[in-house]
């Protein structure tokens, strides 16, 4: 089983994305349409996530996903 990484790079901006805006996580998934649970396995890391939702999120804040090279 994979290790969750609660500083990788998305769960650290949405959750500082998410606190700047002043939201609780309930806001932000109501706000969003994912659920509770996605807002806070997202924000804790959680490896393997649905990118759409992932997305629906990152969108939110106006952000995506993209493919970035590897230096």
């Amino acid at each position: 089983m994979e290790e969750w990484n609660r500083n990788n790079p998305i769960a650290e901006y949405v959750r500082e994305q998410r606190k700047a805006s002043k939201m609780t996580q309930t806001e932000l998934s109501d706000l969003t349409g994912v659920g509770l649970r996605f807002v806070r396995d997202l924000e804790q890391g959680k490896p393997n996530l649905m990118t759409d939702k992932v997305n629906q999120i990152l969108l939110f804040f106006g952000s995506t996903l993209k493919p970035q090279p590897i230096d």
